[in-house]
């Protein structure tokens, strides 16, 4: 039997929706307000889930301090209060739309996680206004 457990966290960033290959009347009838110039902020809320066999020794799916440290080194250190088209090396040439954002935060941390378990990245970047993304 396999149990989900989650860690939920958050940071702040700023973002701007826009593709360098429209001209900015075109940028803004797809994006709106978030292709500004002058780029716009999120409060965004991170849950991330890792599924797996319960180990006999620990109870534990994962150890959640090691799980929280993971998190917290390699997205919210490189995420938190960024600018991420211009500070984050990964959005220099892909939108940072919410979804492109899931997918990065999965690839980082399905380098550091075991592949024994399944990992899900839930991003929220307004309370009505989510992102899943499980690798698929």
């Amino acid at each position: 039997m396999k149990v989900t457990v989650c860690r939920q966290t958050h940071f702040n960033a700023a973002h701007r929706l826009y593709n360098p290959e429209w001209d900015d009347s075109v940028n803004q009838k797809v994006f709106g307000i978030c292709s500004s110039p002058n780029f716009h902020g999120h409060n965004y809320n991170l849950i991330v889930k890792v599924k797996g066999e319960v180990d006999d020794k620990t109870g534990y799916v994962i150890d959640m301090k090691v799980l929280k440290d993971i998190v917290e080194k390699k997205i919210i250190e490189k995420l938190d209060h960024k600018n991420l088209n211009l500070d984050v090396e990964e959005f220099k040439n892909l939108n940072p739309t919410a979804e492109n954002i899931a997918i990065i935060i999965w690839r980082i941390l399905r380098m550091k996680i075991d592949h024994k378990f399944d990992l899900t990245v839930v991003l929220y970047e307004t309370e009505r206004n989510f992102v899943e993304y499980s690798g698929e």
